[in-house]
């Protein structure tokens, strides 16, 4: 069932995703070459706690971070390490939740290292730009898959692939909520949303083909060609008239 958030509830998520932008700030602010992604992690880890907030992810299921840190062909859910040291040329995919007063934000970026090859910075811009194609239009009473269907396509129009095992979400007290959020469907299906909704919509944008592996520590999903993935999310509050961004 999908929740319908009421003005406290919202007001709550509108800081929570404060604070979760403000720390894909933050760290953006500290990548650079020879960083680890468990240096990384601990900045927001501090960043969060000094806001009042919590870590959404931490131990979340078992997951050990604060952050998702997704380096090249990994797709989501890289584990922060102190072995897993950036280099020029990279690219890293951060994940990021804050949980303010029992309500969550969630977001993700794809950063750059240094200086990065131009067909990769093309497809981090494509995977930002194809979350914007999926909002555009969207009010209450619009289709999951009228999301799904218009990021798909601005995707695959542009020559990459969409992951299919790993979905966007609803958000609210719990990080994870119905409706699941697929960036790759049929306009007009799914569950309709309506004003108060909350959604997570997260395109992960393969360079390659959509196919991917999942790493025996249970997190950590890759392409299964090796090719660079990128990720970009936020949260995003669904009202009469079209939507409020609540991540940035």
């Amino acid at each position: 069932m999908i929740k319908i958030k009421s003005q406290e509830e919202i007001d709550l998520m509108r800081e929570a995703g404060r604070i979760t932008r403000d720390t894909l700030k933050v760290v953006e602010d500290s990548i650079r070459v020879g960083i680890s992604t468990k240096e990384l992690d601990k900045i927001a880890f501090d960043y969060i706690k000094s806001q009042g907030a919590t870590p959404s992810f931490k131990n979340y299921c078992g997951f050990p971070g604060s952050i998702c840190a997704s380096v090249n062909d990994t797709i989501v859910h890289g584990i922060p390490s102190n072995n897993i040291i950036l280099k020029e040329g990279d690219i890293i995919s951060i994940d990021c939740g804050a949980k303010y007063k029992g309500y969550h934000g969630d977001a993700a970026r794809t950063f750059p290292v240094g200086k990065i090859d131009a067909k990769v910075k093309r497809l981090i811009k494509v995977t930002e730009q194809s979350f914007f194609e999926g909002i555009k239009d969207l009010k209450s009473g619009a289709f999951v898959g009228d999301i799904s269907h218009r990021i798909q396509t601005f995707v695959e129009k542009n020559g990459y692939s969409i992951v299919r095992e790993l979905v966007g979400h609803g958000v609210g007290s719990h990080l994870h909520e119905d409706p699941m959020v697929p960036n790759y469907g049929k306009a007009g299906s799914g569950p309709r949303l309506n004003a108060g909704a909350v959604i997570a919509i997260e395109p992960m944008v393969n360079m390659g083909d959509k196919n991917v592996v999942f790493m025996s520590d249970g997190w950590t999903c890759k392409t299964k060609d090796g090719l660079p993935s990128a990720h970009y999310e936020n949260t995003v509050l669904l009202t009469e008239n079209g939507v409020e961004i609540l991540t940035l």
